[in-house]
């Protein structure tokens, strides 16, 4: 494939309808990214040669206009000495100089119209180069994301998460059982008799003082 057609498919490429059809999108789109930079380099490297190529012709132009000048003076010259057939002669040469100057200036103007193309091409290629790049890096984080979620989702089906939380609850339970406990010392070191401890101890009362006039009607002694 030749690097113009070559540049134009890439460039004429639909990234959504390959990455669809993958089946791996993210190998698809590193395999497009090095296409596209191989093929940058290729177009950059036939810019360069292009380039190169323009300038020797105008090398040779420049070197063909100094021989036209050339030959103009020297056909003169035999003019000037009545020498007609040396000065046609000259004009000769001088005409087939102009002639090859004239086909390179051609050649010239069709590397001009190659070196635009390239121009254009290598734009293209750069500004869909970055759209990959950006496409690649879109496509590397929701792979990641659904990585992610396939491996939660897996965890919270696991039989050791369920073992955890159990674990987990006894545990609350031991803390609330210690709570409690400490609540019931920090009570009963407070002093401070509850209302039901109050009525608890008149009840008693009452019933010592019961007992004790029935000894003294016992003993006699009942006042």
């Amino acid at each position: 494939m030749g690097i113009f057609s070559r540049t134009r498919d890439i460039i004429a490429a639909n990234f959504n309808d390959l990455l669809d059809k993958a089946d791996d999108p993210a190998k698809m789109i590193r395999m497009i990214i090095l296409e596209m930079e191989e093929t940058l380099v290729e177009v950059r490297a036939s810019a360069a040669r292009t380039i190169a190529d323009q300038k020797e012709m105008l090398r040779h132009v420049a070197k063909l206009d100094r021989l036209q000048a050339d030959w103009a003076d020297k056909a003169q010259l035999a003019l000037s000495k009545d020498r007609e057939d040396l000065a046609r002669a000259a004009l000769m040469e001088r005409k087939k100089a102009a002639d090859m100057a004239d086909q390179l200036r051609g050649e010239v103007a069709v590397l001009d119209d190659s070196m635009r193309a390239y121009e254009q091409d290598i734009e293209k290629l750069q500004t869909r180069l970055r759209e990959a790049r950006s496409r690649q890096t879109a496509i590397a984080a929701r792979l990641e994301s659904a990585e992610n979620r396939v491996r939660l989702r897996a965890l919270m089906t696991s039989e050791r998460v369920d073992e955890a939380l159990s674990r987990f609850d006894q545990l609350e339970r031991r803390v609330d059982y210690a709570e409690g406990r400490a609540d019931a010392l920090s009570i009963a070191e407070s002093g401070t008799p509850s209302l039901a401890d109050e009525i608890a101890a008149l009840a008693g009362q009452d019933k010592i003082d019961e007992e004790l006039a029935a000894m003294k009607r016992a003993m006699g002694k009942e006042g």
